[in-house]
C-alpha cells in the first residue's frame, strides 16, 4: 500500500479511501487525491474516527488519540 501523506504530512495509517485500492499510475498519493472524497477508518468502518470526529486526510493528525503514523 502507498505511503499516505497529505502535503508532507503524515496522516493516519487506519485511513482509507476507496482509491487506495486503484493502481495510478504517477499517482503517489491517492489518500491526497481522492475524487471521491470519501474516506473511512479502519477502527470503526464508518466517516467517524473511534473519537466520534470525521475521518479525511486533514482530520486524521497527530493529536488525535487514535492516529497511528504510517
Amino acid at each position: 500500500m502507498p505511503e499516505l501523506s497529505v502535503v508532507g504530512r503524515a496522516v493516519c495509517r487506519h485511513m482509507r479511501s476507496k482509491e487506495m485500492f486503484y493502481e495510478f499510475e504517477g499517482q503517489p498519493d491517492p489518500i491526497h487525491a481522492s475524487g471521491s472524497g470519501i474516506y473511512w477508518c479502519v477502527y470503526t468502518q464508518n466517516c467517524l474516527g473511534p473519537d466520534g470526529k470525521v475521518a479525511e486526510p486533514n482530520a486524521c493528525q497527530p493529536g488525535r488519540h487514535c492516529f497511528e503514523p504510517r
